[in-house]
């Protein structure tokens, strides 16, 4: 783009030209732009540098008090003790070993946390009581934000209290077991070396003291508890056996064996005597039978034994009759020898007879006295048998007796062992410890040093600085070059327009201090104006702005003394009716300005005031009047101006804040909306050309205002380079 001076000659003839930017340059390809990423970061040096800084204060604070943390460890296996095992039977299923977790549990204990703290004096160090430590201004915050959501006042720790000693003692210590073995590890951190080594050796210490107190505490309620159970034991054992005892002799039972004895021998006794008289008994009466049965007495006696007497009278019948036999073959019947010899023969019979009942008599007498003694036998076999079943019946409920009698007194034999077996037990400690490796006095530090925090802390906020940069720079939908807006309708770019220094105030334009730079990019304005309409300068031009505080009014006063000073007269107007400031800068003592024409309380010839400079002004007047009688006065300042030769300038208030701009861009030639670089989004501006488009506003003249030289050059934009180095020391050179 080519910077030149306005030409004397307003109405010279120039060749149409338009500025056709480029369009976006900024890179957005695939891969990432390294060069872009670097011009980003040199952008938002200043930003990422207070971020930096900012987030640097309170880390460097909180690693300069950091203090150096050191952490000593001690490693043990924790066995029974050897003798509990000595007198286990089954050597295979016992072990030597205490379960690992409960131990550590117990290494964990309240009691024995309390006891390090007293005996080490811990709550006399400021890093484990925080009574002690003083409030840091974090703190004080902290708190403070706290009490904005929690009214309730926080309570003051105690200082000589142990309760919030003994959460921070259990942050710095440490006890775990490794799950591949039984190995306990006990370690502190402290910030210092000699406590860092003592407070795990203590621990130890401390534990085996307790585990030791705390089985001997359980031996002596368990042996309490036996003794009590031995004593209740004995007195059933004592009442058993007195009670087999007392049975014994209330029911006169001998002893097992001399009982049994006895019974045996009268019982075989009896019954062999009782077998002999059922046999007698069947003797005599088969004889009885016998006799009684047999018609003859000589039939009868020869198939039972009898008595000598009867068994020779037997045979002396027999052989008197084989006699008559011989005697009748020889003689007959009336023979004196066959006579004689049957007299005989009937006496004989008569004696055998007579023989053979006196014994039928004899053995019935016996069967009575046989059945009287079996009898007897009998009546003594069922008392003995009586007696017999009662005995079994007293001897069983004495083995009862005596059999819960030697239960009782097994139990007790058995309580008795196991006291004995607890105060054996109480002998022994309650854990052996194997120390593998004891605390020592830690050499080195744990961890990294400050200067690691600090580099580290350094890395992190320029990473979060930088983030915040590029966060900054997506959101950012400002505009700072026409590349940006190149794709809007209805635009022609003006030129961009450096900002002015605090030492290059607005208020001394009209002295002598001049910026080159700055009146180049006004007269490029000029000439842009110029060239889009048809090269001359419109006779009306409205300076406005999408908001306030973009620099329209230094843009509209700049043009007016730039055209002064060639020589063309102009009109500058104060058109913003409700906040006007020009009047600040010319101080021309006007009591009435353009509200009071409008309003029709003074003329036209009241309200414009000519500066030394050679512009003639119009304030805005009095801000209080709204209501507006010439509704048409603004095109009369137009033509009025035309009919002598000037061009109006007017200074409108921003177009998204009052509709008289929009009103007062409809009856100018040309409209100039002012953008400020890096402020204005293209959003705003897109808005405010879409309210000020109409037929006489076909094309909008766009500048971009108080532009960074510096920052814009390192932007990839199409007009970058206007603000390059070299440009600006020729300009400073010329200055």
């Amino acid at each position: 783009m080519t910077i030149s001076t306005v030409p004397p000659d307003r109405n010279l003839p120039i060749s149409s030209m338009r500025y056709d930017p480029r369009a976006q340059v900024e890179t957005k390809a695939d891969s990432l732009d390294l060069a872009a990423a670097f011009r980003m970061l040199r952008r938002r040096m200043v930003m990422i540098i207070a971020i930096t800084v900012i987030l640097m204060a309170p880390a460097a604070m909180m690693i300069s008090g950091m203090k150096p943390v050191y952490q000593a460890w001690a490693r043990l296996i924790i066995h029974q003790p050897l003798a509990k095992s000595l007198g286990v039977e089954d050597k295979s299923s016992s072990s030597d070993l205490l379960d690992a977790k409960s131990e550590t549990e117990r290494l964990l204990s309240r009691s024995i946390a309390e006891r390090v703290v007293r005996e080490l004096r811990l709550n006399l160090r400021p890093e484990f009581n925080p009574a002690l430590r003083e409030v840091t201004f974090f703190e004080s915050i902290r708190t403070k934000l706290r009490g904005l959501f929690d009214p309730r006042k926080p309570a003051e720790p105690v200082r000589d209290g142990i309760d919030a000693v003994i959460p921070e003692f259990y942050r710095a210590l440490g006890v775990w077991h490794e799950d591949k073995s039984d190995v306990v590890q006990v370690s502190f951190t402290t910030n210092d070396p000699q406590l860092a080594a003592a407070v795990p050796n203590r621990v130890i210490s401390i534990y085996l003291d307790e585990r030791k107190g705390s089985v001997r505490s359980r031996l002596d309620a368990a042996e309490k508890w036996i003794v009590q159970r031995i004593s209740e034991q004995k007195a059933r054992a004592d009442t058993a056996r007195e009670a087999a005892r007392s049975y014994q002799e209330s029911m006169d039972v001998i002893s097992k064996e001399d009982a049994q004895d006895e019974r045996l021998k009268s019982l075989i006794e009896l019954t062999g005597r009782e077998g002999k008289i059922e046999e007698t008994r069947v003797e005599v009466k088969a004889v009885i039978s016998t006799l009684e049965a047999a018609d003859s007495a000589s039939v009868a006696v020869q198939n039972i034994a009898l008595p000598d007497d009867i068994t020779s009278k037997q045979r002396d019948l027999h052989a008197q009759e084989d006699d008559l036999a011989r005697l009748l073959e020889l003689y007959d019947g009336n023979a004196e020898a066959v006579v004689d010899l049957r007299g005989k023969i009937e006496k004989s019979r008569a004696d055998l007879s007579f023989a053979t009942k006196q014994y039928l008599q004899t053995m019935r007498a016996k069967l009575a006295a046989l059945d009287h003694e079996a009898a007897a036998v009998q009546s003594i076999l069922d008392v003995a048998h009586e007696k017999r079943a009662r005995d079994a019946l007293v001897q069983t409920e004495l083995t009862r007796l005596q059999r819960i009698s030697d239960k009782e007194q097994t139990a007790l034999e058995k309580l008795e062992d196991q006291r004995r077996d607890l105060a054996d037990k109480a002998k022994l400690p309650g854990a052996e410890l194997e120390v593998l490796s004891p605390a020592s006095v830690p050499l080195a530090a744990q961890g990294r040093g400050r200067l690691f925090y600090l580099v580290s802390a350094l890395l992190a906020a320029i990473s979060a600085a930088v983030t915040a940069a590029f966060v900054m720079e997506m959101w950012d939908r400002s505009i700072r070059s026409f590349d940006q807006i190149a794709g809007m309708a209805r635009t022609i770019p003006a030129g961009l327009i450096p900002r002015l220094a605090r030492r290059e105030n607005p208020k001394t334009i009209f002295g002598q201090v001049r910026v080159p730079m700055f009146d180049e990019a006004i007269r490029t304005v000029i000439l842009t104006l110029k060239q889009s309409n048809g090269g001359k300068l419109p006779n009306s031009i409205v300076v406005t702005s999408a908001h306030s505080g973009e620099g329209k009014s230094l843009i509209a006063r700049s043009l007016a003394i730039e055209l002064a000073a060639a020589a063309i007269p102009v009109l500058l107007v104060d058109g913003d009716l409700r906040r006007g400031e020009l009047e600040s800068y010319f101080k021309s003592g006007l009591r009435q300005g353009l509200n009071e024409f409008l309003n029709g309380h003074a003329d036209i010839r009241d309200v414009v005031d000519h500066h030394p400079s050679g512009i003639d002004f119009i304030p805005s007047g009095k801000f209080s009047l709204q209501r507006r009688v010439r509704s048409n006065g603004l095109a009369e300042i137009i033509e009025m101006a035309g009919a002598a030769g000037r061009i109006v300038i007017f200074d409108s208030a921003p177009v998204l804040a009052s509709t008289d701009t929009v009103l007062l861009t409809a009856l100018a030639e040309k409209t100039l909306v002012v953008v400020r670089w890096g402020k204005t989004s293209r959003r705003a501006v897109e808005f405010g050309l879409q309210q000020m488009k109409s037929p006489r506003n076909s094309e909008i003249i766009v500048a971009i205002n108080r532009v960074n030289p510096e920052k814009h050059a390192l932007y990839n934009f199409s007009d970058s380079e206007l603000f390059s180095r070299s440009l600006m020391k020729y300009y400073n050179f010329k200055e």
